[in-house]
């Protein structure tokens, strides 16, 4: 049985751009365009693993995080941070909150695939 990701995104291309490139890898891929509808899905569908985009209308990357390690339903599931921003304070705050990883945009496909595979296999999925 494949692995479901929950990608929260706001960009339509992007977002597409990575659901392609998962479920090309074989993974079952759930896109949403917000941090608060990626809560709302990640409570209905418990997936293995989530892909948060850190600036999102209506709630940022950070915020769903908070929410969903906040919540006993979700607090288990890995989470991935999205962002166009490098800087060393927005990746530290993104680990503090518990993040598994932080990849930059612009990123290529295979280099995401890699690293949604290392984190599903730290927690034996």
């Amino acid at each position: 049985m494949s692995a479901t990701i929950l990608v929260a995104e706001d960009e339509l291309d992007i977002r597409e751009l990575i659901g392609f490139s998962l479920e090309l890898s074989g993974y079952t891929v759930i896109q949403v365009p917000n941090g608060e509808a990626a809560v709302q899905q990640a409570i209905e569908h418990q997936p293995d693993l989530i892909m948060l985009d850190v600036r999102m209308p209506k709630m940022t990357g950070f915020e769903a995080c908070t929410q969903l390690k906040a919540t006993p339903a979700t607090k288990h599931i890995p989470v991935i941070f999205l962002s166009a921003k490098g800087q060393e304070t927005e990746i530290r705050q993104g680990t503090e909150l518990g993040a598994e990883a932080y990849i930059l945009k612009p990123f290529a496909p295979d280099e995401l695939v890699e690293q949604v595979k290392f984190v599903l296999a730290k927690y034996g999925k």
